[in-house]
């Protein structure tokens, strides 16, 4: 039996679609000993990502972005996040759109990128599924300042990082975002040994 034979949706009622689209959805979902529960579930879809991390084997390190982030700012965390560069797909391929991303916010263009993994950050709310990539970058692959478009609200620092020490800033904090954290911890056991 498939999941979609134990789901039978009730209703869906949208609570706001002003940025992305938040609904609520009552259904009812067979359970493992066969009775019916009826649940009610808000789920929050704002479209798919994609996110890379750049590093230079020859140098060991990373290239990261630090920007301000309003919802860890309201839950008390009161500094930048430092993150992989990143961005939601807009209906465009992971590679086209991981590719642009990277260039706009860190100013390096890069030719080769590599799907490592893909994974879904907070399936017990959020629909978004994150494409996790990896590619390689040398200086010379800079073709601006990045920092992202200011139309778009991003004031972004491009951070160039010894794997290292990077390592060492999830242990004590100083890098939190979980999927910075993932690639990071990739690249250690993977890349950068």
């Amino acid at each position: 039996m498939s999941i979609a034979d134990r789901i039978r949706v009730q209703d869906v009622t949208t609570l706001s679609d002003d940025w992305y689209v938040l609904k609520k959805t009552t259904f009812a979902c067979r359970r493992g000993d066969g009775e019916w529960q009826v649940q009610s579930r808000e789920t929050y879809d704002r479209g798919n990502g994609a996110t890379i991390l750049l590093y230079d084997p020859a140098r060991r390190t990373v290239v990261l972005v630090r920007q301000f982030r309003y919802p860890a700012f309201v839950t008390g965390y009161d500094d930048m996040l430092i993150e992989t560069p990143a961005g939601l797909l807009d209906d465009a391929a992971p590679e086209e759109r991981i590719r642009a991303e990277v260039e706009e916010e860190t100013g390096f263009r890069i030719h080769h990128v590599r799907r490592v993994f893909e994974a879904f950050m907070s399936p017990g709310a959020v629909t978004e599924k994150i494409y996790f990539f990896v590619g390689e970058y040398e200086p010379a692959d800079r073709v601006s300042a990045g920092g992202g478009h200011a139309g778009e609200g991003e004031d972004i620092e491009v951070l160039e990082i010894g794997i290292d020490e990077a390592l060492a800033m999830i242990a004590d904090g100083r890098i939190c975002d979980g999927k910075t954290i993932m690639l990071l911890q990739y690249a250690a056991l993977h890349l950068l040994r």
